[in-house]
């Protein structure tokens, strides 16, 4: 009897071993933000694709190169994200999209996600200072950008905050593109801007639908200052800034002149309708899910075109 309760015991400690791992796991996925490390680090490949296209460089030849880029822009994200985590502990339980995070929760010590956080931008710098020191130091730039200028400053003091974090955000692309060639084309920086004009607008729209939780936590988003009036005319006007930016990627050829056009227009085209539909939040979550399939497509589109 004793045995069959002990093999029961044992059977019961290996399921909860068993259950742990994953909860660790998707804690840690949790931590280090992974949506927005996988959304960069499309942008981060586009760059870095682009740059050994319009050198004349093998992909082949360059997989180490490959491998420090993307790994080491991956770190010093996540590592950025951790630290951004470890900041705002204080107000992510006032929101439903943050209060289950393991900060929030208690799952993991506030010190520990600190260093883990330091670790993995340290980690990070190492790596890409295997590519270029162009490449590194536009990546501190990036994590100084989020951490101190976003983060620990503007957040929660200006509404200007979504277009200072826009910096941080913009800069994948260049890090992809330097790691290949120090010295930054013009099409760097047009991806660059393009990143930096896609953010407000996307991020605005995410405001909007979370109007309360953003006014709850005392964090001063545009629609939280300013109203949805405000934001929906400036969502518009940031929108409209990316109209010009395919014709001066038209190195890329016509196709994709063609469909970043196409995208454009049809993303102001959903903005305006905003000024017809009654329902602000509605139209806010079709932007933002139309801004993520955007964002999705037009980097894929750049790196296809270049294989055709």
């Amino acid at each position: 009897m004793s045995n069959s309760k002990a093999a029961i015991d044992n059977g019961l400690t290996s399921l909860d071993s068993v259950a742990e791992k994953p909860s660790a796991w998707s804690d840690f996925m949790a931590l280090i933000k992974i949506g927005i490390v996988n959304s960069n680090l499309i942008t981060t490949f586009t760059g870095l694709w682009l740059a050994l296209h319009f050198t004349g460089q093998s992909f082949l030849n360059n997989l180490d190169v490959i491998f420090f880029t993307v790994a080491g822009s991956s770190l010093i994200i996540a590592g950025s994200c951790a630290i951004n985590n470890y900041v705002d502990r204080d107000i992510d339980h006032l929101m439903d999209r943050t209060k289950a995070r393991p900060t929030v929760t208690g799952k993991i010590l506030p010190l520990k996600v600190l260093g883990l956080g330091i670790i993995l931008i340290g980690l990070g710098t190492l790596f890409l200072f295997f590519t270029t020191v162009t490449a590194t130091v536009i990546g501190l730039l990036g994590v100084f950008s989020y951490v101190v200028l976003y983060t620990l400053w503007s957040k929660r003091q200006l509404v200007s905050n979504t277009i200072i974090g826009s910096f941080s955000g913009a800069v994948p692309p260049l890090i992809g593109w330097a790691a290949v060639d120090a010295n930054l084309d013009i099409i760097a920086w047009l991806l660059f801007a393009l990143m930096f004009i896609w953010q407000p607008p996307h991020f605005y729209a995410l405001a909007m639908r979370r109007v309360n939780e953003y006014r709850a936590a005392g964090i001063p988003m545009l629609p939280v200052v300013k109203g949805f009036k405000a934001t929906k005319r400036s969502i518009l006007l940031w929108v409209a800034a990316l109209l010009p930016l395919p014709f001066f990627l038209h190195e890329l050829g016509i196709p994709f002149l063609i469909l970043a056009t196409a995208l454009n227009i049809g993303w102001l085209a959903l903005g305006i309708y905003g000024y017809k539909i009654k329902d602000d939040i509605k139209w806010a979550k079709l932007m933002f899910v139309y801004s993520i399939q955007y964002l999705t497509i037009i980097f894929v589109a750049m790196v296809v075109v270049t294989l055709i």
